[in-house]
Formats: structure tokens, sequence, C-alpha cells
């Protein structure tokens, strides 16, 4: 944990995302670029049109996947250490993983290493398997469980009615469940979509034409066998490109997980707020401070992080998104750089995700602070009346309730006082004197229930 790294990720943070690490780092895209060079190594020797290749042994084959199971920090370390000579990240890969085949049996296939391949067919897929992996193993089950918990609260506390706030001010109620169940129900939708991504490679070098390929082999089908390639690492096959994969479904990631970011946001905001009305209470710690100053302090610093985090991840990832798939002509170099930080993108977001778990984890529902707000609200009845007597037919009746009604502390006997004066219905007049801010909250259950 360097206290000397800039980003807080790599020292503050660290001990929290080490589920990313094997996804995302700078580890991650050296090991899967080592996976992609032995995987096309392997792939060529199964293939007799390519005669350059001999077919391998089934110990040479388990030679050659176990160097991608056991690929380490040291062997990180040596490729990096090549890179300082070649000054080139991708040639390197391939000088470390040809010094390893000097060492066995498969030396004499040293030359078919890299072959036919620009460094862009290489890191495309890493980066693919890089993301496919943050995503599947490490944000969706994060963007699954807090969808879960949440879920739960909201079944818990469906029929609990709660002063709902307009513009700040008292309105209408509502149940916490319900308002919990919104979210629930728009985090399902972006997590549905984030099932259905693709995540793209290409395999056709230096200009996407398969140039070299057709040079060495006029008459193997190259398109065919880039394809089967691709789609074996578990990858869809971009079948059009420059010498860069278009980064069009990276930016159908990011964007997902920007929606993600921001339902996400208005949500830690929210609990915020109704720890703030005393609608939760947050558990103590006992060695734990909330203020360097004030005792009695218990911030609710878990959504406030998250909160910030979700920023940052929204800022890298819409630039990300918008930038990766722009590229000058048949490439340059800003897409390499850029795409440097997809980590500290995804990264954010999940420490955030994490964070709104803490939050989740140490609140609960005081209902006599939910219920002395609603007990002194009966001014937000003037909407049911308004409506009754507009069905009765009553001219002015919204204006009447508005004088009764608006910027003004009202009681049941003032509204029972007015009902009074009106001709009403019997069975309407009943149900109006009856209706009490708590029990005035339509159908918010039944939606909890249809919904969740």
């Amino acid at each position: 944990m360097p206290l000397t790294a800039l980003s807080p990720l790599d020292n503050r943070y660290t001990s929290r995302l080490t589920d990313l690490v094997p996804c995302l780092s700078h580890f991650a895209l050296i090991a899967y670029r080592v996976q992609i060079e032995i995987e096309w190594l392997r792939f060529q020797s199964e293939h007799p049109e390519l005669t350059h290749v001999r077919a391998f042994t089934d110990a040479e084959h388990q030679v050659l996947k176990s160097w991608i199971d056991t690929f380490d920090e040291q062997q990180a370390q040596r490729v990096v250490a090549i890179e300082k000579v070649t000054n080139h990240d991708v040639k390197s890969v391939e000088y470390y993983v040809r010094e390893r085949l000097e060492e066995t049996s498969l030396a004499d296939v040293c030359e078919a290493v890299h072959f036919c391949c620009t460094s862009e067919d290489i890191s495309n897929l890493a980066h693919a398997l890089m993301l496919k992996s943050a995503i599947e193993d490490v944000f969706l089950p994060l963007a699954q469980k807090v969808t879960q918990i949440t879920s739960k609260l909201a079944r818990d506390t469906k029929n609990l009615p709660v002063l709902a706030r307009t513009h700040g001010q008292p309105a209408t109620p509502t149940t916490m469940g319900k308002e919990l169940a919104v979210f629930v129900y728009r985090w399902q939708r972006q997590i549905k979509q984030a099932t259905q991504l693709e995540y793209l490679g290409k395999f056709n070098g230096a200009t996407g034409n398969y140039n070299a390929h057709v040079a060495a082999y006029p008459n193997v089908c190259w398109h065919d066998l880039a394809r089967d390639f691709v789609q074996r690492l578990g990858l869809t096959f971009n079948p059009l490109t420059t010498q860069i994969e278009s980064h069009d479904y990276m930016a159908e990631i990011f964007h997902m997980i920007v929606r993600f970011n921001t339902i996400s946001l208005d949500f830690a905001r929210d609990m915020w707020t109704y720890i703030s009305l005393s609608y939760f209470r947050q558990k103590t710690v006992a060695s734990e401070v909330g203020s360097s100053t004030m005792p009695h302090k218990v911030n609710p610093i878990d959504f406030e992080n998250a909160e910030a985090n979700l920023g940052i991840s929204t800022a890298l990832l819409e630039h990300l998104s918008t930038k990766l798939p722009v590229s000058r002509l048949q490439r340059d170099l800003s897409d390499s750089s850029a795409s440097r930080n997809i980590g500290p993108a995804i990264g954010h977001a999940c420490l955030a995700l994490k964070s709104i778990l803490n939050g989740l984890g140490k609140v609960a529902v005081d209902k006599q602070a939910i219920a002395s707000d609603l007990e002194n609200a009966y001014e937000i009845l003037g909407e049911a009346l308004q409506t009754v007597m507009r069905k009765a037919g009553y001219e002015n009746a919204y204006e009447l309730m508005k004088d009764l009604t608006r910027g003004t502390d009202i009681t049941k006997d003032d509204l029972d006082n007015f009902l009074n004066t009106l001709d009403l219905p019997q069975a309407d007049l009943e149900h109006l004197k009856n209706l009490t801010p708590q029990s005035y909250i339509g159908l918010a259950p039944k939606l909890v229930d249809d919904i969740l």
C-alpha cells in the first residue's frame, strides 16, 4: 500500500478493490496479452493449412496452458524488463513468450509467435477479456447485490407510510418501500442490459485487411480463421475494422455503467436525505469517530463516499466512451493511452457500490420519526379533498382547498370542520373524515408487490 501512489485506488482503497486486480490492473493487461499470444500459437498448430507450425503434442499443449494458468507477478516483471529494452509493450510480450519457448521442445516454433499480428490484434483482445471479466465477475455481482438488498428493504417497508417531499416540501404521502422499489426497478433494467452486452474482438492485421496473411498463405480463408480464434476466446467477432477494433462496444459498456452510476448517485443522495430527516438511523461502531470535535456525530460517510466516487467514475467513463471510438484514419495511439484509465473508471464505480452496501448495512428504519412527520401534516390531505369535491361537481374546489391549506398548518379538526360545510355523498364524506396522512398512500404497497 504505497503512500506515494497518486491514485487513492492504489493506496487508501487498495484493500477494497483486490477483486479488480486480476481484471483491470497493469498486471492483468500483461497477463491477458501473454494469454492471447500463447493461444494464437496453439491455434496455429491446430490448423494443418498453416504449414509453418507443426502440430503440438498433448504434453506441449499442456505446457503452454500451464504458462497461462501460472503467470504471476514475477513473470510480469520479466515482461516489463524486456520492455525497458524494446520500448514497446506488446513486442516485449512476444519476446517473453519466445524466450520461454527456447527452453522447451517448442523452440522450433518461435517464429510463429505473433505471426501476422499487429500489436492491436493482441491488445484489443486482451482489453475485451479484461472488460468481460471486470463486468461479469465484479461489477455485475456488486450491482446485483445492491439491488437485492435494497429490494429486501423495499419489501420490508412497503406498508410503512412516509411523508413525501417534492421540491423539498411536504407532499402526498408514499411508503418507504415504494420509494426504494423505484430504484430497484431502475437498476434492474440496467442489469438486464448489462447481461446482454457484447465484447468484440478483431484479428485482421495492420490495417484490417489480412494483407500479410494473404501474402503468406493466399489460399487460406483468413476471415474464417480469425472469426474462429476470436470466438474461441469467448468474444464476439468484429469482421470489419481499421488497425484498431472500433471500441463502439466499449462505449456501450461505459454508457451502461454511467446510467447505473447515475441511478446509484440518485439513491445515495436520497438515502443521505432520509438519514438527515431521521427516517433512517445509523448503527454506531464503538471505536469509530464521527467528528474530530463533535463527539455525538454519526455521519452518513458511506453514501457520501459513494457519491464522490460515482461522480469520478462517470466523468472518466463519459470521456472514454466518446474518445475511444474516434481514431485518425487507420489509427492513432491516443486510444492506447486513454484505455489505461479503464481500470480507475470502473474501479471508482465498484468502490462506490461497496460503499453503498456498507451504508445499507448500517441503517435501520426509525418508525417514530417517520410517524411524527406524518402526524403534523394534515394539509397534504387537501389533494384528496379537492379531488373528491371535483368529482361531486363543486366549482373552484382546488381554489377552496388552496385558501384553506396553502402555506399554513392545519389539524384534523380543521379539516373535519371544513368537511361539515360540504354537501357530499355520505360515503365520500365518511371516507374523507376517516382519511389520515398515514392511510393516504394510494396503491403504494401494491406497486411494490407488482414490481418486486
